[in-house]
């Protein structure tokens, strides 16, 4: 799979999960939007396909308990649903492998997948996205701020042994969910980035 994900939690601007520290708030709640530039399941092709996924974790993530729900792009036929579905929740997946086995093995309660429109814009350069699907969650990224003049400001994560990618623009996000699982972020930590991931992991 390669393409480009837009990520927003409620931590603080670089998220301390990313160097093994614990949230900033004691809990996880996220929401992610992927865009699948290239990629395929066996002979099944996700060429142009979209998915996003709504998280909760009454803690840190690898403390487990939390709750998942899967959107899947309505565009996708039978197969692709299947195939992104077993992709996102890491079945096929060597463990630990990949972010989305993580996800999923840490939350136990899988909520039903929907198959909806999927609105998604990530410009990774210019730090800027937005996802939305009707009914479920509205999120946005825009660059992060000099305090003083008010002028972009840019900073990166970069992770050489990273389980969901390598290197990452930071940005401030906003993220209102009102499914089945309900988020209410603002001006907190997100980050856009290129995957490039295989059952095996992170590739390059």
């Amino acid at each position: 799979m390669q393409g480009r994900e837009f990520a927003n939690c409620n931590c603080d601007f670089g998220c301390p999960c990313q160097f093994n520290a614990l949230p900033t708030h004691g809990n996880c709640e996220a929401a992610v939007g992927w865009q699948f530039d290239q990629g395929h399941f066996g002979d099944v092709p996700l060429d142009g396909l979209r998915a996003a996924g709504v998280y909760t974790w009454p803690g840190a993530v690898h403390q487990g308990n939390g709750t998942m729900q899967l959107v899947i792009d309505d565009q996708a036929d039978t197969r692709q649903r299947d195939a992104l579905t077993k992709i996102l929740t890491g079945q096929e997946t060597d463990d630990m492998a990949t972010v989305w086995w993580i996800f999923a093995a840490m939350s136990p309660t899988k909520l039903e997948p929907l198959f909806r429109p999927i609105e998604l814009q990530v410009d990774i350069d210019a730090r800027r996205a937005t996802l939305v699907i009707d009914g479920i969650v509205e999120s946005s990224a825009q660059p992060l701020r000099n305090a003083k003049t008010g002028a972009e400001a840019r900073a990166r994560i970069d992770l050489p042994h990273g389980f969901e990618f390598r290197l990452a623009e930071v940005a401030s996000g906003t993220t209102k969910a009102t499914g089945a699982i309900k988020l209410n972020l603002s001006g907190t930590h997100s980050h856009l980035a290129h995957l490039h991931l295989s059952d095996t992991g992170v590739i390059g």
